[in-house]
């Protein structure tokens, strides 16, 4: 079990990271540069599948996701995201804090390289400030 307070510490923790609240989904989204690389929310039990859990979506390789779904019975398509591209990661379920946080740097650096070189340039240099 992930509490939603690490993972905030842990996104926003990435150069560049910035953060939003999206009232009309429910979800604090996580960006740089304008571009999603992650998303929490908590939907409804309208939603079989995810209704009344806490998750987290990342992006991800789709070969990757695929074995990360089969490995831990948490990890589950992305909701409401391209389902190949996306995953969604239940916090309060078995996935270990560490798999987790590597999940979201592969999507934090997924999102990055489609970046333009400069700001990736500009992005690793604050890295390295810090």
């Amino acid at each position: 079990m992930t509490a939603p307070e690490t993972l905030d510490r842990l996104l926003r923790s990435f150069p560049g990271a910035e953060h939003d609240y999206k009232a009309e989904w429910g979800w604090v989204r996580y960006q740089v540069r304008g571009r999603l690389f992650a998303a929490v929310c908590s939907p409804g039990p309208e939603h079989r599948a995810v209704g009344g859990h806490t998750l987290v979506n990342l992006k991800c390789d789709p070969r990757l996701a695929e074995g990360f779904r089969e490995q831990y019975p948490h990890i589950l398509p992305g909701f409401y995201c391209d389902k190949r591209h996306w995953i969604a990661v239940l916090l309060d379920g078995d996935v270990p804090e560490e798999v987790l946080a590597d999940l979201c740097a592969l999507s934090y650096r997924l999102v990055v390289e489609k970046l333009p070189k400069y700001v990736q340039r500009e992005l690793a240099a604050v890295s390295e400030k810090e």
